[in-house]
């Protein structure tokens, strides 16, 4: 490298000396050639040497420099070298105390185990020592009695569910009757309070979004050449572009709240700003994610405000605000949460139980439906596991698992002042649609279930399904079975139909005597 550099220094000097003998010669032509090239020579020669030892000079810079950050590097990694063999020293230290933990915990144990197979054997002994006492027992009392054990048993049942059958039935009959008069007018007045404080939306969410557009002339725009803008923009957003006859309107379609939302926004700023292509659709889509999450979190803070509750984790925050973009039967999931939340917090305070208990169980309680599919679980479930990875209490939990009958019993009175707010907000006129195909099958599936007990005859649903009535054959089923037989199937439909509201179960049994006078 330094013989390179020489050597292009010595041609640099070369070409510089021809220059100025040119420059020389034409200067003064009245001098001799010989004196004037042994001058140039000269002064050549002093100029080469001069060069020569500055280009030697920084060449050695050089070196130094090279050789400096080498001992650098070599230090840098000796140093590294050294921490991680400290690192290694340090954690083979601990792994040492580990082991000799476990060493003793093992000895413990093993000590515990032999006291425990011990203790195993005398209990064995002691069993075995009553078995054969009770076996005797049992042997005498079979040998005065004259029967087995397993006949006694029987006639005791027997005569004890003869006896008692009836007597239960009239009690409960009584008991009941007097207990839902009491409830019911207590109820009704609560709630009735509850309903008259609540003014509630009728409207019904849809699956899709219509934008405005100026001209005509934008569809053409959005659709692109052979198509590639709609492509495009589907593909990114992750919805359905419905470009029709319709004039001046697109329409967004999805069952995702959240990207038909994020779709809209993206296409308005489109056509507000007229450059239309795939690129240009990805920047502005992925400017509007951004925003929406900001957004997502701001609805979810004014809808804690709203409800009045305090101490909400962030992440539970954000999961409120997604609420808005979800709905269940049409019915838009985070107003039903805040109906629930303000009807759950007056039949509280009439009830005198924990308001603020009750106002942010009801809040928490369809947390779960936030959640995307990838998440297994029902929306009890996942609602629960939300609330207990965010610290929420054991009571809580269990009032927000047992919102929906056949997932849990209610422990407390809040939890059942929860569960009533949620069939309140979702029972109510025009709170939810039902599709035609599932109400139908709604119906036959309630008259399906009244036919499957013996002595029914026909089955009935009427009332748009809110009330079965069933006949009962006369001979097989009497007056106080009647009872018994209408209490079973509403216990069968609560556990096998999912519906809104009550069902009334209506059990009819007629005798029909007739003769004939001759």
């Amino acid at each position: 490298m330094l013989n390179f550099i020489i050597i292009g220094i010595v041609l640099l000097i070369a070409c510089f000396i021809g220059y100025i003998l040119r420059l020389i010669y034409d200067k003064i032509n009245a001098q001799s050639l010989e004196q004037m090239s042994e001058r140039i020579i000269n002064e050549a020669k002093l100029i080469a040497d001069t060069k020569l030892k500055e280009s030697l000079l920084e060449a050695k810079n050089i070196v130094d420099k090279e050789r400096k950050e080498f001992e650098k590097e070599i230090r840098d990694r000796k140093q590294h070298v050294q921490n991680v063999e400290n690192r290694i020293h340090q954690r083979e230290e601990n792994l040492d105390k580990k082991i000799l933990i476990i060493d003793q915990k093992e000895k413990e144990l093993t000590g515990k185990e032999k006291s425990l197979h011990f203790k195993e054997e005398q209990i064995k002994t002691k069993l075995a020592d009553l078995d054969a006492i009770q076996n005797k027992q049992q042997s005498t009392l079979e040998h005065i009695a004259c029967m087995t054990k397993k006949e006694a048993k029987s006639q005791i049942l027997f005569e004890t569910k003869s006896n008692m059958q009836q007597e239960l039935t009239i009690l409960s009959q009584r008991l009941e009757q007097e207990t839902r008069e009491s409830a019911d007018r207590k109820s009704k007045e609560i709630l009735a309070i509850a309903i008259q404080r609540i003014a509630a939306e009728y409207t019904m969410d849809n699956i899709t979004t219509t934008v405005n557009i100026p001209n005509e002339e934008i569809k053409g725009r959005v659709i692109g050449r052979e198509g590639r803008n709609i492509r495009a923009f589907e593909q990114i957003t992750g919805v359905d572009l419905i470009i029709d006859d319709t004039p001046e309107t697109i329409t967004v379609s999805s069952f995702d709240g959240v990207r038909r939302e994020i779709a809209r926004i993206a296409l308005e700023k489109l056509v507000m700003d007229g450059r239309i292509h795939p690129s240009r659709i990805e920047d502005i889509v992925a400017r509007v994610k951004l925003n929406m999450e900001q957004h997502i979190k701001d609805i979810g803070t004014q809808a804690v405000i709203d409800a009045g509750v305090t101490g909400v984790h962030p992440e539970i925050i954000k999961l409120l605000g997604k609420l808005k973009y979800r709905t269940s039967y049409g019915q838009n999931q985070l107003q039903h949460t805040l109906e629930v939340t303000w009807i759950a917090k007056i039949i509280a305070s009439e009830l005198g139980v924990d308001v603020n208990f009750c106002k942010k169980g009801a809040l928490l309680h369809d947390i779960g439906k936030a959640v995307n599919h990838e998440v297994d679980g029902s929306h009890h479930q996942i609602s629960a596991e939300i609330a207990r990875k965010y610290g929420e209490s054991t009571k809580m939990i269990n009032a927000i698992l047992s919102h929906h009958e056949g997932f849990a019993l209610p422990e407390t009175a809040e939890a059942f002042v929860i569960a009533a707010a949620d069939a309140i907000s979702a029972s109510r006129p025009g709170a939810r649609m039902e599709s035609i195909e599932f109400y139908v099958k709604r119906l036959a599936k309630l008259e399906k279930i009244a036919k499957g007990f013996h002595g029914v005859l026909m089955a009935y649903a009427i009332q748009a399904g809110r009330e079965v009535r069933i006949l009962v054959k006369p001979d097989c089923i009497d007056d106080i079975e009647s009872q018994i037989l209408a209490h079973k199937i509403a216990k069968r439909i609560e556990c096998e139909l999912e519906y809104p509201g009550q069902i009334k179960v209506t059990v009819i049994r007629e005798i029909r005597s007739q003769d004939i006078a001759k």
